[in-house]
């Protein structure tokens, strides 16, 4: 059985920061992750996004930040395509994962665990569900092209941002205000080649000519339609997560999420938790604020792991 200080299930951004952090505080750590690539979220759903709320960059490409936070993990043994199944207790405290690895102490950053899109609530042939996208992993697809992208949160406003570059874009939302950044929603309001259809709902779909006849219905007036002909749709209404394993294992969640303390601990010894998957009082679903979480968690498991060391916090030590 390998035998480790920590073991870390996730390695989008906020997992592979805390191992990175829990390599320069020599903790011999293990990460989980139950995709084939490192990045959770952002290389399966936006790697293309141009994320704007990492400190010291202005703007940075999801992959790019995904790429320099796995170039620091060059001493942590990483193990893709593997879901954690079990974790149990040992007669010393020890925690045993799926019955191969004994480690110390446990961190959980799933960011929203399993998670599914969800999808598109209309009935299609298989001709047309080859024009709708639950992601924008190869934008090349959409390049020179019209495309609706549907939904009104940040993913809606993004995407349309970074394919208004190359495509023709139509944003539908139910609503006339959007969820997501008003900078993002004036910039496209600004473009020639954008526009925003609010408040309509996408009624039917058809194939027609190889291009999707998309038939939008305006909410709140029963016979007001409108008809748009596209070759691509984006959809970008949200997951739905799953934390069934969670329970299993007996961790206490709220709404569906970790309840921590404010070290970051679960309800179970030696079991912490870091960003998306987690819930207190006031946290807000930032990739930096689970950058401190992460600090924050490896703190708490160095003081827990080893009482007796005065902790060194590096650079910005005085």
């Amino acid at each position: 059985m390998e035998k480790y200080d920590l073991a870390i299930i996730g390695a989008g951004p906020v997992g592979l920061f805390a191992a990175s952090f829990a390599n320069l505080h020599g903790l011999k750590t293990i990460s989980f992750d139950a995709l084939d690539e490192v990045g959770g979220q952002i290389s399966m759903l936006y790697p293309q996004k141009d994320i704007k709320d990492i400190p010291a960059f202005s703007s940075i490409k999801g992959k790019e930040l995904v790429s320099r936070l796995f170039e620091q993990n060059e001493n942590t043994k990483l193990t893709l395509s593997h879901k954690v199944k079990n974790i149990s207790f040992s007669a010393e405290d020890d925690i045993i994962i799926d019955n191969d690895y004994q480690v110390k102490s446990l961190l959980i950053a799933t960011g929203l665990g399993a998670f599914k899109p969800k999808t598109l609530p209309l009935s299609t042939t298989p001709d047309v569900q080859e024009h709708i996208h639950y992601s924008m992993q190869h934008p090349e697809i959409f390049s020179n092209k019209k495309v609706a992208i549907l939904g009104g949160g940040d993913s809606a406003l993004d995407w349309a941002v970074e394919l208004s570059k190359t495509s023709d874009i139509y944003v539908v939302h139910r609503r006339n205000e959007f969820r997501g950044l008003e900078s993002s929603v004036n910039q496209l309001k600004s473009l020639k080649n954008v526009e925003l259809l609010t408040p309509y709902l996408p009624k039917e779909l058809h194939l027609n000519n190889n291009r999707i006849e998309l038939v939008l219905h305006r909410v709140g007036a029963s016979h007001d339609f409108i008809t748009k002909y596209v070759d691509e749709i984006l959809v970008a209404y949200g997951f739905k997560s799953d934390n069934r394993q969670l329970r299993k294992w007996g961790i206490e969640l709220e709404n569906n999420l970790i309840s921590v303390s404010q070290t970051m601990h679960t309800n179970l010894p030696h079991v912490y938790a870091i960003g998306d998957a987690i819930t207190y009082p006031g946290r807000v679903p930032m990739i930096a604020l689970g950058f401190g979480e992460a600090q924050i968690a490896i703190s708490s498991i160095m003081q827990d792991l080893f009482p007796e060391k005065t902790m060194t916090f590096h650079s910005t030590s005085i």
